[in-house]
């Protein structure tokens, strides 16, 4: 259980006013957090997963496969300007 004078401690730290009623809050939240990240702790320590192999994952990479894809000329056809095949956008960075 955390103590008022580590909360007001901390919030000292934070730059933080609290009155002496908000510290009696914050006593229960702080606590309800540090009681919720143990037991986080305590289930990351049950587990056989050394944090090096964590490291040594490699990415899982699919093979590129060409799909059949719409006609060009189909999408094309309906565009306003353009050129070589290709839309013609404005620019929309300054540079």
């Amino acid at each position: 259980m955390i103590t008022k004078e580590e909360v007001l401690r901390i919030a000292k730290i934070a730059k933080l006013y609290v009155k002496d009623d908000e510290a009696d809050r914050l006593i229960e939240d702080m606590s309800t957090i540090i009681d919720y990240a143990d037991a986080i702790n305590a289930i990351v320590e049950d587990r056989d997963v050394e944090f090096d192999d964590i490291n040594n994952i490699a990415n899982a990479y699919n093979e590129d496969v060409v799909l059949p894809s719409y006609d060009r000329d189909e999408i094309l056809k309906n565009r306003e300007g353009g050129e070589n095949g290709y839309f013609l956008v404005r620019k929309s960075l300054r540079g």
